[in-house]
């Protein structure tokens, strides 16, 4: 009887591809994380003390979102902007101080005749821009901040009938003061949807703002920063974002935990599935920064105030209690109730995904296998 000849080629070079993708992989964040890395602490040399928010800023960048920064005058947030854009080699600037009398065109630009052409001349504003900040965004009129939501939402702007893209990359950053309301128009909830995150700098401690009086002495250590990534170095990080691996079981409970955000008293509108896909995407690049190849519960658990509170409307009774004690304590209550309808996956309130007691605690190892052994 013949000796039945076995074909082991195809699966020797399957498992050569495999090896191939694994190694590929790894290569790619590897390099993507020191992209990270050498960006955060250039803009630290300029924004002192605020490594874990700069990073925040960077989850939008990667993720090609926009930031909200609900703070104070006067906490570094143009300095951010210009750090960022300065940062980044051969990325553009602008800003824009909003007021009541800022017209969409103030914005967005215009097209002029031109008399020696005799033609209308297109000429582009403040928002044709790689990293823009909108200062004191609510100060600016409904039917601004409508020229400002296409840009956001479609990285585009139209005028005269005519569309127009954006550059690349396309970062927005926009202030708002969260104590004066005088002369303000409150931001409509699609707008506030089309934010990835909003966070806040606060402001710096004793050391950093000693600092900062000593570094500013003679000149803004703006003026000496120089740039330490490239364009191409922010698609690397963005390639590589969307290739981290996010389990089976975070996903499921990523979905439930943005759920539970819908069935509180103490909401009128929970986040929708814009939110689902916004935290997903922030948990991948956050792990990317924090130099993992996977997302552990910890990142989605860090990541859910400032990527779905402002996507929730709350009733004017959560409202009342929080402005009476403290918004902070009052979030922290919200996210609390949240994590405990939707417990995180191997903890002792999930009834599912339960883990032995003698085990490791949670969060101290990825869920699911490392895509990049």
């Amino acid at each position: 009887m013949a000796t039945p000849i076995r074909d082991t080629g195809t699966a020797s070079i399957a498992s050569m591809e495999a090896l191939a993708d694994r190694e590929e992989n790894a290569e790619r964040f590897a390099q993507a994380t020191e992209i990270a890395t050498r960006f955060v602490d250039n803009i630290e040399r300029v924004v002192y003390g605020k490594r874990e928010e700069v990073q925040l800023v960077l989850t939008a960048l990667t993720c090609g979102g926009h930031v909200l920064l609900e703070d104070v005058p006067g906490t570094a947030k143009t300095v951010l902007a210009r750090a960022i854009a300065a940062t980044i080699e051969g990325a553009t600037p602008a800003r824009i101080q909003c007021t009541p009398d800022l017209q969409p065109t103030d914005v967005t630009g215009l097209s002029i005749f031109d008399q020696k052409t005799r033609d209308f001349e297109f000429r582009p504003g403040p928002i044709f821009a790689n990293v823009v900040l909108v200062d004191e965004i609510n100060r600016a009129t409904p039917k601004t901040q409508s020229a400002l939501l296409e840009a956001m939402a479609e990285y585009q702007v139209t005028v005269d009938g005519v569309t127009r893209a954006l550059p690349e990359p396309f970062l927005l950053i926009a202030t708002e003061n969260p104590i004066e309301y005088e002369g303000t128009f409150p931001l409509p909830e699609a707008q506030l949807d089309r934010f990835f995150l909003r966070t806040a700098l606060g402001y710096p401690g004793v050391d950093d703002e000693l600092k900062i009086l000593e570094q500013q002495r003679f000149a803004h250590p703006l003026d000496l920063l120089g740039p330490a990534v490239g364009l191409e170095d922010v698609h690397a990080l963005r390639t590589a974002a969307q290739h981290v691996y996010v389990d089976e079981v975070i996903h499921r409970w990523l979905v439930e935990l943005v759920r539970t955000t819908r069935e509180q008293e103490a909401v009128v509108i929970g986040s929708s599935v814009r939110g689902s896909l916004a935290l997903e995407r922030a948990a991948r690049a956050w792990a990317l920064i924090q130099g993992r190849s996977f997302v552990i519960p910890d990142d989605v658990e860090r990541l859910f105030v400032p990527v779905l509170v402002h996507r929730v409307v709350f009733t004017p009774s959560f409202v009342a209690r929080a402005r009476a004690s403290s918004w902070e304590e009052a979030i922290a209550e919200f996210r609390a109730t949240c994590l405990e309808m939707a417990p995180r996956p191997g903890s002792e309130d999930d009834p599912i995904f339960e883990q032995p007691r003698g085990g490791s605690a949670a969060g101290s190892a990825p869920v699911g296998p490392d895509p990049t052994r």
